[in-house]
């Protein structure tokens, strides 16, 4: 490796600054968060993330970096290659360890190359894959890059695969009626008959930034969300401590929701978000309300966009039902080496198959608009 490129096991060494000017304002890019995900044990090599951060350097300054694991599983995704895993175990042949070019637990697109310019973006593109080519694993694996990430991707020929997540954006709305007015006479009319609901029954809400949330918000929180993953019989990801490192830590960035009913939270939404964009992260409850969900993880969070005038709400992996609600499809992507060859030529006519149907779905989705037509 020449000496320009280094591998890190940790951020502590790099500075703050440095690293957040090359994070193009993406709040789950900065240095306190992904530091925060390493110093909270949520990803950690005991915990199948073993951070492998491949780095640039010019004259001892950092010029271009890419958040880099060496993984042991599939968990914490959101692009899922399980049946890939699968299909190697089958046939005699490990697929872990992987190396996975993605922020953990973070379905949401961004810089996967942070660079300086586009040529440090393609030295740091062909050192990703010669990374990869020279270490003892099945595959590499970048997921939600951006789209100059994403070129720079395709021209080294890694084998590109389609998803669809449902994304906001904010047309200058004033208020959130104005928001309402845009959409057609139906999706107007269940929005605000699910509102009444919420609202008849007595609930409020708060929403909160890391400044304004106390420890007491942070412990309610995680309890919310740890129910959540209870209730699907999984295991959460993530812990108290982390909550609070991102909260003290870039207060600005974090957004919480937390719903009231006759004076006790009931459920909690977390969110983060920049000047531009926010991203919708975690909830819970432990108390049922119809129409809970959607007041607390989209509505009051719209309201939040259009009191900021942030243009754009990703709303997070999946989901359908936010396509009623004034959300849209986007065309999510990731890229994808593999060393074995046969795999590869058989994943990549998989690929091709997945991204015609995705293109159709996509198609449909647009056809039937929540917005009213002109």
């Amino acid at each position: 490796m020449p000496p320009s490129l280094r591998v890190l096991e940790s951020l502590a060494d790099i500075d703050p600054a440095r690293w957040n000017a090359l994070a193009a304002g993406n709040p789950a890019l900065q240095h306190a968060f992904l530091d925060s995900l390493h110093r909270s044990g949520c990803a950690s090599a005991r915990e199948g993330w073993a951070p492998n951060y491949l780095t640039l350097w010019e004259d001892g300054a950092l010029v271009g970096a890419a958040p880099l694991y060496a993984k042991s599983h599939s968990y914490g995704e959101y692009v899922f290659d399980w049946a890939w895993a699968d299909a190697y175990e089958r046939h005699g042949i490990p697929y872990y360890p992987k190396l996975l070019c993605a922020v953990p637990f973070t379905p949401a697109a961004g810089p996967r190359l942070l660079a300086v310019d586009a040529p440090t973006r393609e030295r740091l593109a062909r050192a990703l894959l010669d990374t990869a080519k020279a270490s003892q694993v099945s595959s590499l694996h970048v997921l939600f890059p951006t789209d100059e990430d994403a070129a720079a991707l395709r021209k080294l020929g890694l084998l590109e695969r389609t998803g669809v997540q449902f994304h906001w954006r904010n047309a200058g709305y004033r208020t959130f009626d104005d928001f309402l007015g845009a959409l057609s006479h139906d999706k107007r009319k269940k929005i605000r008959q699910e509102r009444r609901r919420v609202a008849e029954a007595g609930v409020t809400f708060r929403r909160l930034t890391g400044r304004e949330a106390t420890a007491k918000d942070w412990d309610f929180f995680t309890q919310c969300y740890r129910r959540t993953y209870r209730e699907h019989r999984s295991t959460p990801y993530l812990n108290r401590a982390f909550f609070g490192m991102i909260a003290e830590r870039m207060p600005d960035n974090v957004l919480l929701v937390i719903a009231d009913l006759e004076g006790k939270p009931i459920a909690a939404a977390l969110d983060l978000f920049s000047q531009g964009t926010l991203y919708g992260r975690y909830w819970g409850s432990i108390e049922f309300v119809a129409g809970l969900h959607f007041e607390a993880c989209y509505y009051q969070a719209l309201e939040f966009c259009i009191e900021r005038g942030i243009a754009l709400f990703e709303g997070g992996a999946q989901g359908e039902h936010k396509h009623a609600r004034g959300f849209l499809p986007e065309v999510t992507r990731s890229f994808h080496w593999l060393a074995h060859p046969a795999f590869e030529r058989a994943i990549d006519e998989y690929l091709e198959r997945e991204g015609a149907h995705i293109a159709q779905y996509v198609d449909e989705l647009n056809d039937r608009s929540p917005f009213r037509r002109e």
